[in-house]
């Protein structure tokens, strides 16, 4: 269980509500319909010498989903989800235990979908090519400026995680995302795709663009999307600072020459 146990006590700091949150997730993702128990069977002594396959695989996923490291967090957390009448959690036996997912707890569920966070960073994915050089500098980065927001793109951060958990760590912390789906010879850039699916699965706006001569090679899948087509960095600012107004609105950093 040594994997098990250390990576709860590295979770454990996270916020509560992250926490409890996670439960939520999970019993919801366990129940075939609604209203089903998800019963599992505890253990106590978690930290002594036993065999993996002698433990109940839901208390453990339950552990680690909620970053416990035994059963006296869980039954808190679990107890406090109770209060708050979005689960129905009871003892079968002194080892037996179920927990319910109720009509509250689906709803709360739909209300994390749909959450944002406040932050005034917004997440550029787009190709790292010189060519991409001036629209960055006249176009992308003043136009989220003025709008409000502080343009942050991963090859200009300093980190010492793997490149892809720093991505996805910023995508976490960003109002909105932006995403340019410009490519040259080598084709579509890859990242840029994911980065932008990561984000609408987390429920976070994503702006399209696109330079003119990239657009008709973009995949199927988001030219659904409204880009932003654009051709010069003065057209790409305007156009670009226009739509996070209309679909962001203002960021708390907006200049005060730019209030409307």
């Amino acid at each position: 269980t040594g994997r098990t146990i250390s990576d709860a006590k590295q979770w454990r700091d996270a916020d509560v509500s992250d926490r409890t949150g996670n439960i939520l997730r999970y019993l919801a993702t366990r129940s075939e319909t609604l209203g089903a128990q998800v019963p599992y069977r505890i253990f106590r002594n978690l930290f002594y010498d036993v065999r993996l396959e002698d433990l109940d695989k839901t208390y453990l996923e339950l552990l680690c989903h909620s970053g416990c490291i035994g059963d006296r967090d869980l039954v808190f957390l679990l107890t406090y989800l109770q209060q708050r009448r979005l689960i129905e959690y009871r003892g079968i036996n002194n080892a037996e235990q179920a927990c319910t997912l109720t009509v509250e707890g689906y709803a709360r569920l739909a209300e994390l979908g749909k959450t944002y966070t406040a932050s005034s960073r917004a997440f550029v994915a787009m190709w790292f090519d010189d060519s991409m050089r001036k629209p960055w500098e006249l176009g992308f980065c003043p136009a989220i400026r003025r709008a409000g927001y502080e343009p942050v793109r991963i090859d200009q951060q300093e980190h010492v995680n793997k490149i892809d958990d720093e991505i996805i760590a910023e995508i976490r912390r960003a109002r909105f995302v932006v995403a340019d789906f410009t490519h040259g010879v080598t084709g579509a850039r890859g990242g840029v795709y994911y980065e932008a699916g990561f984000a609408h699965g987390l429920a976070i706006p994503v702006v399209f663009t696109c330079r003119k001569d990239s657009f008709d090679e973009i995949h199927f899948d988001t030219r659904q999307y409204n880009h932003i087509v654009w051709t010069e960095p003065d057209e790409l600012r305007r156009n670009l600072m226009t739509r996070i107004a209309a679909v962001i609105g203002d960021g708390p950093n907006k200049p005060p020459d730019e209030q409307n």
